[in-house]
């Protein structure tokens, strides 16, 4: 994969989410608000500390801006759960099949990271989500999963994933993702499971 030159990527991101077209979510027909920005896997510390200067920059400018990592969210989970203290603690005595289901269950997008995540991005005035750690959870909760489930929350504002590996639009309709450039995630075809892809994404110019 080719590194991204994060400053450029820094300000051109700057630009487009502080645009009033773009939290307007104007131009996406049908589809959900849920875009895509993906990066070389080794620059993950670095776009991690990107995000969080972009969101930064972000509300100076005065703008409700919410940033969520999803390695962060399945341990509040296991926290709120009361189970991390014991996890950590009895580790070494999981199997890693024993280790997985229960990272696994804990992480389940329908009954547990999607509510848990729709209440993390904050009250009716969040304008916009910036997800971090789609890497860090894999392998007990998968990208293409979380984006699968996001669909029926009815969101208001633009969210986006900062996701470790390429991200493919076929020309048949189909898109899928590729997890550190090699881990191909299921084709997906339907258009409202479709997230944009922020590396060809162009602002609707106002009128």
């Amino acid at each position: 994969m080719i590194k991204h030159d994060l400053g450029a990527v820094t300000e051109r991101l700057f630009h487009v989410f502080s645009s009033a077209e773009f939290l307007a979510m104007k131009g996406l027909a049908n589809e959900v608000p849920i875009f895509i920005q993906t990066y070389d896997p080794s620059q993950d510390d670095d776009v991690r500390a990107m995000v969080k200067a972009i969101a930064n920059r972000l509300r100076t400018k005065g703008l409700d801006v919410t940033t969520v990592d999803l390695f962060e969210l399945v341990l509040q989970e296991l926290e709120a759960e009361e189970m991390l203290d014991d996890l950590l603690r009895d580790e070494a005595t999981y199997t890693k099949a024993d280790l997985f289901d229960t990272l696994k269950n804990m992480s389940d997008p329908t009954t547990r990271l999607i509510p848990r995540l729709i209440r993390a991005m904050g009250t009716s005035g969040t304008q916009l989500t910036m997800l971090t750690g789609a890497g860090r959870v894999y392998p007990f909760l998968r990208t293409h999963t979380i984006l699968e489930s996001l669909q029926p929350a009815m969101l208001r504002h633009p969210v986006v994933l900062f996701f470790p590996g390429e991200y493919i639009q076929e020309t048949g309709g189909g898109s899928s993702l590729r997890l550190f450039g090699t881990l191909p995630s299921p084709t997906i075809y339907n258009p409202y499971y479709r997230a944009t892809n922020l590396d060809h994404y162009k602002l609707v110019p106002t009128k």
